[in-house]
């Protein structure tokens, strides 16, 4: 059983014992430190690896969202807020849950088991398909771990949390988000056309205009990026 450390970071004792007394209840995480601000926070993290942080959102000197945006690398974050109007700012972070207090332990529960899914694919903090190996990656894809050969990848499109992979043979989707996907796919082969889209570049049959054709789809090209798709795409040729 993997071990996910976590942190609490929450400046009111009151809401640390609580996330506390949840974590206690749930075997594959261990509570390693609790912080009152993203400052003690930023300190204990130095010199201790964190996997998965229970963050507060309103806290003295720097909010919690502020502080993780300045990171480049941040572990994974759940947040646990009274304020749901940060809710849309917090899944632009690529947070992995978004909990409203008081937190039901059944719902606190569920993003504990969401936490489980990002993280456990090989034991990664970036979670994401893993076993990565040239010619192929695995996909969780209903519960289960699928073998996805890339040069059978046509193209992935981002859902949110959420991102579809079409193939030539199937469509998956996978919880993950199109930038952890930009990451485990290699560069060389698969570029970013669209906010929403990554494309494999050897499944490129005509640019038209603003669109890549590419077996029966038509995937839009961002105009912000044409130019950086166009160069690697003919420099490919």
């Amino acid at each position: 059983m993997m071990e996910i450390k976590c942190a609490i970071v929450d400046d009111e004792p009151f809401a640390r014992k609580g996330i506390a007394s949840y974590i206690e209840k749930i075997d594959f995480l261990k509570l390693v430190v609790e912080c009152e601000d993203a400052i003690e926070l930023s300190q204990y993290l130095r010199s201790h690896p964190i996997d998965l942080i229970f963050l507060d959102i309103e806290m003295p000197e720097i909010s919690g969202l502020d502080y993780i945006a300045s990171l480049n690398n941040p572990p994974r974050v759940i947040v646990v807020s009274a304020y749901e109007k940060y809710a849309l700012r917090g899944y632009e972070l690529e947070i992995i849950d978004y909990l409203l207090k008081p937190v039901p332990f059944e719902r606190f529960f569920k993003a504990a088991n969401r936490a489980f899914d990002v993280l456990s694919l090989a034991g990664l903090p970036t979670g994401m398909p893993t076993n990565f190996q040239e010619g192929h990656i695995f996909l969780k894809v209903d519960k289960r771990l699928k073998k996805i050969f890339l040069q059978d990848i046509l193209f992935v499109q981002s859902m949110g949390n959420y991102v579809i992979v079409q193939t030539m043979h199937s469509r998956e989707i996978t919880y993950c988000t199109l930038q952890q996907m930009m990451t485990s796919l290699p560069t060389h082969t698969f570029i970013s056309c669209h906010r929403s889209y990554l494309v494999n570049k050897n499944r490129i049959a005509i640019i038209e205009g603003n669109q890549l054709h590419i077996a029966d789809y038509k995937i839009p090209i961002a105009r912000n990026l044409k130019e950086e798709v166009l160069a690697s795409i003919l420099n490919r040729s």
